[in-house]
């Protein structure tokens, strides 16, 4: 069985929203676009080919998959873009019937996600998707969070943890801190908050 891994760059302050490009999601009246962008350097080089290497899924929301499939389509020519068209993908909506992108299916419910992940196949990884996290994080379904924590507070936008997502523990797994002052950190779940 393989893992359900979220990938996700995120804020001191907790924000997951529009880290590629000012007009990736501005809705809510979201200004910040692009914000990741100024904190790369060789180990976030390094730590990005290591993820995509070798064999693996992805499982993407609706809103991400669009922003994805007219980008990475045109870029085979970049490791990410091969990568990224290579996998099967899996598209969480209720919105969306047929894909255009190579590879790609349409899953339409929490259940038939968690069949995914039980079945024998590589890890699944989930690029941005803020809303579909936030349903497997509540049915337990992620196995593991690669947290890519910027140094700059945004001060609003939608969060990776928003209100109502289930308390727990997470052990630290993995830690790295970039010339740039970005931390590369890897949890787990580990069970209820003590006391529970």
């Amino acid at each position: 069985m393989g893992k359900i891994i979220a990938i996700t760059q995120i804020s001191v302050d907790g924000v997951m929203q529009a880290p590629g490009g000012p007009d990736e999601d501005p809705s809510s009246g979201f200004t910040h676009g692009g914000w990741f962008m100024h904190y790369g350097d060789d180990l976030l080089n390094k730590t990005i080919n290591e993820t995509i290497a070798g064999e693996f899924e992805m499982l993407l929301g609706r809103r991400t998959y669009d922003i994805f499939a007219s980008y990475w389509p045109q870029h085979d020519d970049n490791p990410i873009g091969k990568a990224f068209n290579k996998a099967k993908k899996y598209i969480a909506t209720r919105t969306l019937d047929q894909t255009h992108w190579h590879n790609a299916q349409v899953v339409h419910d929490v259940e038939e996600i968690g069949r995914l992940r039980a079945s024998d196949g590589p890890d699944i990884h989930i690029w941005g998707s803020g809303n579909l996290l936030q349903t497997l994080i509540s049915a337990g379904l992620v196995d593991e969070h690669r947290l890519w924590i910027a140094p700059v507070v945004l001060g609003g936008g939608k969060r990776l943890f928003e209100n109502g997502v289930p308390a727990g523990r997470l052990a630290l797994v993995g830690t790295q801190i970039t010339s740039t002052g970005m931390i590369i950190n890897t949890y787990r779940p580990s069970g209820p908050l003590p006391g529970a």
